[in-house]
């Protein structure tokens, strides 16, 4: 995946997000006269501007993409002629700044809605939840689960692929739950319960592969280590690899299946390896130097050749979830709360330590998973920028001055004292919340270059 397209991505996905976020605000400020001044996606220098409307609004976008802001008329801001006091924001009641200024975040809401109503009604694509190999000494296998069993429910809560199975498991893993259910059903349709213990589950970990931390893995049909497929200027071309050799042995190590080969090939990266063929019934040695690559900053062997693909038993593992309109939107709304609550567990847990702070992903890891997600094609790009804009709502609606949660927090003081907080208070107030974000934003760029270099 190239960077012009990760960076393409992301910045598509902040334009939309950003610009959602922002007309919540012009538009519940317009309905209430307030008048706007400026419209603006982006920081630093304007990239586009025109002028438009009766009240000569200025509409800008400008080059850094990493946020935006809607002007409007104010007095704390700068002189206001006498016929525009009464559209001035802060000559407004109380009420009608708190709505202009929660706009914004239920805009983001709102968005997700949408965004998941759409993809219930295309279809959501994913694997089955049939267990593969249980790792011993795991939670998982403490439960006893089996592979070639499918989880049908979590906690009475239908399961019908593994996002589902892994989300579902995410919100228990999160309280560190000591005792969930987990109902299957194996290849004779007997049913069993499972009750998986994720009291023992590393917080430090849940933004990675938990369930294969707990011992669980998706269920993979077993692929035979045959050459199917030979890359012209690949490495194991030069090599004399041929479809359909079959590879016997990596110097004295049995191969038994393709991720077997794999695992042999990845871990050796510029380093000379010699490989027992058999080919049209005759066995040959051959050897191969697995080319050097570079995935999530950790040098891996690749030597460009893929397996014979038997398709009809993958397919058979593949689900389609998709629901009516009606219905679609009633799970649309589900999803959004789920996703809202799950992402207030995640902060209040940060809060008070239960989660490590190394969960907090950045600017890099944003626009990484944004090109990911737009690769993977048009469903997966909309659930990413669902998820992100659930994201900047919870985040913006937090009580930390210069958000909008910050102001909220301002008004109901204000509705609570009868008047407005002193200026004074709400310049140190402004001072806290820029030092809280400056830390965050420190935690979450350390993060992101920890995870290029650590892999």
């Amino acid at each position: 995946m190239s960077i012009t397209y990760t960076i393409i991505s992301f910045i598509l996905a902040l334009g939309i997000l950003i610009t959602f976020h922002e007309f919540g605000h012009y538009l519940v400020a317009r309905w209430n006269g307030v008048k706007v001044l400026r419209f603006c996606i982006g920081f630093g220098q304007p990239i586009f501007r025109k002028r438009w409307g009766k009240d000569r609004t200025e509409w800008v976008i400008a080059a850094i993409p990493l946020g935006g802001y809607v002007k409007m008329l104010d007095e704390n801001e700068g002189h206001v002629a006498a016929e525009d006091l009464p559209r001035a924001f802060n000559r407004q009641p109380v009420a009608r700044r708190f709505a202009i200024v929660a706009a914004g975040p239920i805009a983001n809401f709102l968005l997700a809605i949408v965004l998941y109503w759409l993809l219930f009604i295309l279809g959501v694509n994913g694997m089955k939840p049939v267990v593969g190999p249980v790792e011993p000494a795991t939670a998982a296998a403490h439960a006893q689960f089996v592979e070639g069993e499918t989880i049908v429910s979590i906690e009475n809560e239908p399961v019908a692929s593994w996002q589902d199975a892994r989300w579902a498991l995410l919100r228990y893993a999160i309280d560190q739950s000591a005792n969930v259910t987990i109902q299957t059903v194996n290849k004779n349709g007997e049913i069993n319960l499972r009750k998986l213990d994720l009291s023992r589950v590393d917080p430090d970990k849940l933004n990675e592969n938990f369930p294969g931390m707990i011992g669980l893995t998706s269920y993979q049909p077993i692929i035979k280590p045959v050459i199917g497929q030979v890359i012209a200027d690949g490495v194991g071309n030069k090599a004399g690899l041929q479809a359909g050799d079959e590879i016997i042995a990596v110097y004295d190590t049995e191969i038994h299946t393709w991720m077997d080969f794999v695992k042999e090939i990845r871990s050796s990266a510029g380093r000379t390896l010699e490989l027992e063929i058999l080919r049209s019934g005759e066995m040959i040695a051959l050897t191969v130097t697995p080319e050097t690559m570079v995935e999530n900053g950790k040098q891996v062997g690749k030597i460009g050749v893929a397996p014979v693909i038997h398709q009809a038993e993958f397919d058979e593992l593949l689900v389609t979830v998709s629901y009516s309109p009606g219905k679609a939107f009633q799970k649309a709304i589900e999803k959004t709360w789920e996703t809202t609550i799950l992402t207030l567990q995640m902060l209040s847990k940060m809060i008070t330590g239960d989660v490590s702070l190394k969960n907090v992903s950045g600017p890099i890891s944003i626009a990484d998973y944004a090109g990911q997600s737009a690769q993977m094609g048009l469903v997966s790009y909309l659930a990413f920028l669902a998820l992100i804009s659930v994201s900047i709502g919870v985040l913006n609606l937090l009580p930390i001055p210069i958000l909008d949660g910050g102001h909220l927090m301002y008004y109901l003081i204000e509705i609570i004292r009868g008047n407005p907080l002193p200026d004074k208070a709400i310049i140190i107030g402004q001072k806290i919340g820029m030092a809280m974000l400056f830390t965050l934003m420190t935690f979450a760029i350390y993060n992101d270059i920890n995870r290029l270099i650590t892999g």
